[in-house]
């Protein structure tokens, strides 16, 4: 007992999570109590984490801390004051800012924050003070907040296993790991890898008999198949409101398009229509057109994803226009289109003029589209720039289109309105949830966006708001999804011809 008790505690560092089991399961009680007053007398678990968060893990999420469950999360002294200056900071970033204090405050009343304080959903939160002196590699700024967070770090390594810095900057998690400090992202509003990310789409075989009788009723998704990668057969799981391309196994050239409603695939309700006088020119479009013209009472939510060309703005605007000005029913009463940029929710007052003259810049891509809605003639829509102008500024001046700067659209209740978020990969997760959740009665919101392109520094691919609300909206009754391929770009030849080669 005394040789096996020896050899573990001499391995022990080499692998402290499986000789921990070791010791508790191989020697009697006996031994175990004196190896775990000597080695841990704090009664440490090998597995439980130490978590150091930045400042902007709290700024795009204030109830991380709310997110570690039983282990320990260490804020840095640096951490508390850029929270005290970004507080009054305006839109999300100030509001975020403030809700991160406001719980502390709460935890601070149930003890010393500099002592630890226990959270509810188990482990420790502590506000570290200390660490100060630690040295940094040259080159590295004393001063930098991102450093002495760095420092605090290295320091909490000396005595405490299993230190992660949680940080939402790629930068410093770079100088981590030159300093040996493991780094992670804030994974709790991640949604899945790019090629994995739900589509809204789906192509599949159908039997012949099942589907010459497709337009008349439809088609139940047993009866639908796709081909895995060595051409067999693989069953089908549809989404609801997910869009199919449906090709007949005989004779792969006659295909259908439908849409899946809980219970069979059926026919495109809008596949005849030409919004605004625009008509389809692929299949991602006529999927996009039947998501945009379905009411708001049962389509109140559109996400569309896809590359720059794709025309995913352009159509949004030309089923817009036909809704308010064409419809007879006048489903809405006006278009209303917001912009986030690369410093989403900062202060316009900087800029000259009034609300509307200061967006102006965020919305030029929304003037390029409505240059080729409102005079579709392409041999003579610039024969006259002046009377071109003159009938967008109509549609502006008459509130039929109303840009919106997105700060002023949170706590708004916005009712039989056709809300177009442009550019929405640069939007947070809980910024995409406050635009969503503005949505009143009879108002139908599109989310709009490519996930290759995003300009916030402290987003990707897989923490951005576009795809984050995808994910999280999949398989509502509420939600229309479409996501358009690279091939379906209709901006130029050249437009289609890049995205292939910088693909």
């Amino acid at each position: 007992m005394a040789v096996l008790f020896q050899c573990i505690i001499h391995n022990f560092y080499e692998n402290r999570a499986i000789n921990f089991i070791l010791i508790r399961y191989t020697l009697d009680m006996a031994a175990y109590n004196e190896w775990s007053t000597k080695y841990n007398p704090k009664g440490i678990s090998s597995m439980t984490k130490t978590y150091v968060l930045d400042t902007n893990v709290l700024i795009q999420a204030p109830y991380a801390l709310q997110c570690f469950e039983d282990n320990n999360i260490i804020l840095p002294v640096a951490v508390l004051e850029e929270l005290d200056n970004l507080k009054i900071a305006e839109g999300e970033t100030g509001a975020n800012a403030r809700q991160a204090i406001r719980y502390l405050e709460q935890l601070r009343g149930k003890g010393n924050l500099t002592e630890g304080v226990s959270l509810p959903e188990g482990g420790i939160l502590r506000l570290e003070i200390n660490h100060i002196n630690e040295p940094l590699p040259q080159g590295f700024k004393e001063e930098k907040n991102d450093n002495r967070i760095l420092k605090v770090c290295k320091g909490v390594q000396k005595t405490t296993d299993n230190v992660i810095l949680i940080t939402k900057d790629i930068v410093v998690r770079i100088k981590a790991q030159l300093m040996g400090i493991t780094a992670e992202d804030f994974t709790t509003e991640q949604a899945p890898v790019a090629k994995e990310q739900y589509t809204g789409r789906m192509d599949v075989y159908a039997v012949e008999d099942k589907f010459s009788n497709f337009k008349k009723k439809g088609i139940d998704s047993k009866d639908v198949y796709e081909l895995d990668e060595n051409g067999e057969r693989k069953e089908v799981h549809p989404v609801l409101n997910q869009f199919f391309l449906l090709s007949a196994d005989q004779s792969t050239k006659k295909t259908q398009l439908g849409r899946f409603d809980g219970e069979r695939i059926v026919p495109l309700r809008y596949k005849k229509t030409m919004p605004f006088g625009v008509k389809p020119r692929n299949v991602g479009q006529y999927f996009l057109q039947e998501a945009l013209m379905e009411d708001a009472d049962k389509a109140p939510l559109v996400i569309v994803k896809g590359m720059a060309g794709t025309a995913k703005t352009f159509y949004s605007l030309a089923v817009g226009l036909e809704k308010v000005m064409e419809d007879k029913d006048h489903p809405y009463r006006k278009i209303i289109i917001s912009r986030p940029n690369a410093q989403f929710d900062d202060d316009i007052g900087f800029l000259p003029g009034d609300e509307q003259e200061k967006i102006a810049p965020l919305i030029r891509p929304a003037i390029d589209n409505l240059e080729l809605l409102v005079d579709q003639d392409e041999k003579e829509r610039f024969a006259n720039e002046n009377e071109l102008s003159g009938k967008i500024a109509e549609l502006f001046e008459r509130e039929i289109i109303l840009p919106q700067a997105m700060n002023f659209i949170r706590g708004r209740s916005i009712t039989q309105s056709y809300l177009i978020i442009d550019e929405a990969q640069n939007l947070t997760p809980k910024q995409a949830k406050g635009i969503i959740t503005r949505a009143g009665k009879g108002t139908k919101v599109i989310l709009l966006g490519d996930p290759n392109q995003i300009d916030n520094p402290l987003l990707d691919e897989r923490t951005n708001g576009l795809s984050y609300a995808a994910e999280k909206m999949k398989n509502s009754p509420y939600c229309y999804q479409i996501t358009l391929s690279p091939e379906e770009c209709e901006r130029s030849a050249l437009a289609m011809d890049a995205i292939k080669r910088f693909d």
